[in-house]
């Protein structure tokens, strides 16, 4: 966080363009006078680098009763460690900013993330960071993250390398276990049957059936009796 106070003055050195400032007493103090896109500054001390600051955009209104720079688009904040060339302290990252230049104070908004390389995580919706008392602080509900730890707490202060924090009222202190767990869909799936298709058996015409007709004995023209044919029955003689 100590990048922060840097950044201010770094921005004027910068490549934004900046607006013509007349000297209009009725100016419009809403007057835009610094337009930046793609801002991403490097601040390297002693051949190290200790922070890389960057924003999508940053507009400057220095006409204003109270002078500020407004990162509407949001911030990303890289603080590397003294002792390393790469390794990196923290990271802060945030929707919205802006900084009041004459109160050195620097304000944040909107998910506003700060990972630490110790493990600890801040999570709040607000953050300041006053670079005169060299204080980090926020006025609403926060969050801190460490390992399986859950810290929640309204109002939260912290020096500026996030070491020594504190709620002013806290509100929770829970271990949570965030060991994934198997899902019904990670289970291994029951063995299945394995189904062969059936091969078609072709289908086979029967030979037409041939209709077997019994003879009658032939009557006797002397025989009066009547011979009645059945189904079942080779026939009945009626008298």
């Amino acid at each position: 966080m100590v990048a922060l106070s840097v950044v201010g003055s770094a921005i004027l050195l910068s490549s934004c363009d900046k607006k013509a400032q007349e000297r209009d007493p009725k100016a419009d103090e809403a007057m835009m006078t610094e337009y930046c896109e793609e801002l991403s500054i490097i601040e390297s001390q002693n051949g190290r680098r200790s922070y890389h600051f960057y924003t999508p955009l940053v507009e400057g209104y220095a006409q204003a009763r109270e002078p500020y720079r407004e990162f509407r688009k949001g911030i990303k904040i890289t603080t590397f460690q003294d002792d390393s060339l790469t390794t990196v302290d923290n990271v802060m990252t945030a929707n919205y900013a802006i900084h009041y230049g004459n109160r050195e104070l620097w304000e944040a908004k909107g998910n506003v993330v700060v990972k630490k390389a110790d493990g600890k995580t801040l999570y709040t919706q607000q953050l300041f960071w006053n670079a005169r008392t060299k204080k980090i602080y926020s006025n609403v509900d926060s969050k801190i993250v460490e390992g399986n730890n859950v810290w929640i707490g309204e109002g939260f202060e912290s020096d500026e390398q996030f070491r020594n924090w504190r709620f002013r009222r806290g509100k929770s202190h829970m271990e949570v276990d965030f060991t994934p767990r198997e899902s019904a869909d990670s289970l291994p799936a029951e063995p299945r049957a394995e189904v062969k298709p059936v091969r078609e058996t072709p289908a086979v015409e029967s030979a037409p059936k041939k209709e077997s007709r019994r003879e009658l004995p032939k009557k006797d023209p002397k025989d009066k009796r009547v011979m009645l044919g059945t189904d079942n029955a080779e026939g009945l003689l009626l008298e």
